[in-house]
């Protein structure tokens, strides 16, 4: 990752929560690459497997860097967030904790697994995993005050989608001028679900790139990768979630293709996927993916007056 001559936010400058009342840490126009340092998950907390997890600050987890003022964004804007690069420590480290995870109702031992990192593959026991570098934690400020960072929704947050990763597009909505954009709680390996809470959690740095869509938000964050957009939606209730998600998209059938709701409902069993991002949040997360083919990333967005 070149880093010369380009503005560097270092891990340092963090928040907790997504919230208008944080005060930008750095300034960045639409266009200019910037790259923001970020801390582990557990805020490095975790130096050894030997440490002890009920010595963990909680409130000291899923810092992200920033916020971000982007200028040129807008309230009722589209932030289209460009990530080019993401580079991981040499070193991650994985937990369970007893009480948390799909397997949150069976009595077990916390542990910590500290995760060798080298050459884009990470060693766990006798398995060797190619490492898909991602961004656990990533999101503007809300229409309300303030969300914790650990809990993802439409401003984003802990989405824990495996597709937020080099190479993907996100489009955020904008609800206070200037976005004030963080991210952070950066995983090296994770797979869809993430079921024991966690992952290969490591620190890292981003490299990204801002732009606008004017007058135009998506309801729910929406991510551009390949040949296909996927919507993100979270909630309490994971059917509830998945019918969320059925909906946003079959309305966007209706709009782009001018079907009828029963067309758009049927083609959603043949050409839309649902798939699970975390069901370990606070809010569970999924994703509905649609062929970018079939529709434009306006179809996907609301105008704003």
């Amino acid at each position: 990752m070149c880093v010369k001559q380009m503005k560097i936010v270092h891990k340092d400058k963090g928040v907790y929560s997504f919230s208008r009342f944080h005060k930008p840490v750095e300034y960045v126009d639409l266009g200019e690459p910037v790259i923001l340092e970020t801390e582990d998950a557990v805020g490095g907390q975790v130096k050894s497997e030997d440490t002890p997890l009920e010595k963990i600050d909680w409130n000291r987890v899923n810092k992200a860097t920033g916020p971000i003022y982007v200028n040129g964004v807008e309230a009722g804007d589209t932030l289209i967030v460009d990530i080019l690069d993401i580079d991981v420590a040499s070193e991650g480290v994985i937990l369970v904790v007893p009480g948390a995870g799909a397997l949150a109702q069976r009595s077990f031992k916390p542990k910590a697994k500290l995760v060798k990192i080298r050459d884009g593959v990470a060693f766990f026991n006798d398995v060797n995993l190619i490492i898909k570098p991602m961004i656990g934690t990533i999101g503007v400020a809300p229409e309300v005050d303030a969300i914790p960072t650990a809990i993802p929704y439409k401003h984003g947050g802990n989405l824990d989608c495996i597709e937020v990763c080099r190479g993907a597009r996100l489009y955020l909505p904008v609800s206070v001028d200037g976005a004030l954009f963080a991210a952070g709680d950066l995983h090296a390996v994770q797979a869809d679900g993430e079921l024991c809470v966690s992952s290969i959690e490591v620190e890292g740095k981003i490299l990204l790139r801002f732009n606008v869509v004017k007058k135009w938000k998506p309801e729910w964050p929406i991510v551009e990768l390949g040949d296909h957009y996927s919507v993100l939606v979270a909630d309490e209730d994971l059917d509830r979630a998945v019918e969320i998600a059925t909906e946003y998209v079959v309305q966007t059938l209706m709009k782009a293709k001018k079907w009828s709701f029963e067309e758009a409902y049927m083609f959603s069993s043949l050409g839309v996927n649902i798939a699970v991002n975390q069901v370990v949040d606070p809010k569970k997360g999924v994703r509905a993916i649609l062929p970018r083919n079939l529709i434009s990333i306006y179809d996907l967005l609301n105008p704003c007056q």
